[in-house]
């Protein structure tokens, strides 16, 4: 019985024992480290080159208007200044009202509640200089053909063949027009002055040779899809 007894007593003293080691394992008697779990590297998309961003490569990718297909437009080689961008209105003028400030090379149109305007970057021609004041976009037009005025031709014989009294040049890529036309009209008569498209998108910005004023196609397309009907339009000099 006394055997038994002691037996019992030593089991579970040794029990005890091997309890209370497991519970010091488990136990920390000071600060914990933490080896961190690698996560897993997400399959990111390769990084574009510096000055272009997928917002951009969309405004001013390759689109198809119209049958034509429009080249993308590399608008990491323009001042950035000059991408389509919305703007506070800083012209005073009111919604619906197109702006044309002719020596920062930009275009606004203000927007619903003349807090902001579209601001679009322009090149502008010889014609671009000669006409300011107010008039309305009388007429608008999706790849336009394209007769410059006598006076560009006196200039430029070679374009007599567009020239005044032919049928003028096709639409097209190449058309100075571009893929879309703005006709401003004074007190009802033809200004001769022209918003529009232009597939050469390193004259952005600048004074050029010829043309009134000229928007990258992509940024003409837009603009024309916002512009109110019969637009009231005011160019400063």
């Amino acid at each position: 019985m006394t055997t038994d007894l002691f037996s019992r007593r030593r089991l579970l003293s040794l029990l005890a024992v091997g309890t209370a080691s497991t519970l010091a394992g488990c136990a920390s008697s000071g600060p914990q480290r933490f080896t961190p779990i690698a996560a897993a590297s997400p399959a990111f998309a390769p990084s574009l080159p510096p000055g272009r961003s997928p917002e951009l490569d969309a405004t001013y990718g390759e689109i198809v208007d119209g049958g034509f297909v429009i080249p993308a437009v590399p608008y990491w080689k323009i001042p950035s200044r000059f991408y389509r961008q919305r703007v506070p209105n800083e012209t005073g003028e009111p919604a619906g009202t197109v702006v044309v400030d002719t020596q920062q090379r930009f275009l606004y149109l203000v927007e619903a509640g003349g807090q902001t305007a579209m601001r679009y970057g322009v090149g502008i021609g010889r014609e671009g200089f000669a006409w300011q004041g107010e008039g309305v976009i009388q007429w608008r037009q999706k790849w336009p053909k394209w007769t410059p005025p006598s006076e560009m031709v006196a200039r430029q014989p070679q374009l007599a063949k567009y020239g005044p009294g032919t049928s003028g040049m096709e639409p097209g890529l190449m058309n100075p027009l571009g893929a879309r036309a703005l006709y401003i009209f004074q007190n009802g008569k033809d200004t001769l002055y022209r918003l529009h498209g232009n597939p050469e998108w390193n004259s952005i910005g600048k004074a050029v040779s010829s043309g009134c004023v000229r928007l990258m196609n992509q940024d003409i397309i837009d603009l024309y899809e916002r512009v109110p009907n019969k637009a009231r339009i005011i160019v400063w000099q």
